[in-house]
């Protein structure tokens, strides 16, 4: 069997569809992504399996494919000359970017709330805004946040927190690892987006 062979084989393995919520109002990408099964939010518009997949890309991967004329049939694979992705994780390359050595940071963590981190070897950032997190307050307090939740309960104050970078302009090189994802290898520096999931609540990109 040859590579391709392979390569559609199990594409047709992994079932997908595109299901409504029992009041109408939500619509999900359901499927087998690598090792679990996922559900994912899409816009109200979609109809096909197809544009569900790029209802959650994100504008830049969308554009960056444009530009690169990547085929059709290409566009869904995980890994392409656009972008590579890990669950909900894309890393568009940014060969231009000349970041100092000195603001590089290494096994830092990426996620989006609540969710299991993703840890990536070399990562570097810039802007986004400085919060306080913790299991309970997955998407960070600023300091104002902060000083009036502790005026209000200093119980809290003793809560495990660590200080992130909420949506930042963040950039990532080398092994990317997640427990229910296969490591996957950045060649160079990749801007990170996270996926046009339509979520109900509020999700941050942490790092």
């Amino acid at each position: 069997m040859t590579c391709a062979q392979a390569q559609k084989r199990r594409q047709r393995n992994r079932s997908h569809g595109v299901c409504t919520w029992a009041d109408r109002a939500t619509k999900f990408l359901c499927g087998h992504d690598e090792r679990h099964w996922f559900v994912a939010g899409v816009p109200d518009r979609v109809t096909t399996i197809r544009e569900a997949k790029e209802a959650l890309k994100p504008a830049l991967v969308r554009a960056t494919e444009d530009h690169l004329r990547v085929r059709r049939r290409d566009r869904c694979r995980r890994r392409n000359v656009a972008s590579v992705r890990q669950g909900e994780w894309f890393f568009v390359p940014a060969p231009e970017l000349r970041p100092d050595e000195r603001l590089i940071l290494r096994h830092e963590p990426i996620s989006r709330g609540r969710g299991k981190p993703h840890m990536v070897e070399y990562l570097y950032r810039r802007g986004g805004t400085t919060v306080r997190a913790c299991r309970e307050y997955p998407n960070g307090l600023t300091d104002a946040e902060y000083a009036e939740l502790v005026r209000r309960a200093p119980q809290k104050k003793h809560l495990q927190w660590q200080v992130r970078s909420r949506d930042p302009e963040a950039f990532a090189r080398g092994r990317i690892r997640h427990p229910d994802h296969k490591t996957v290898v950045l060649e160079g520096w990749h801007r990170i987006l996270l996926s046009q999931e339509v979520r109900s609540g509020a999700v941050a990109f942490l790092d």
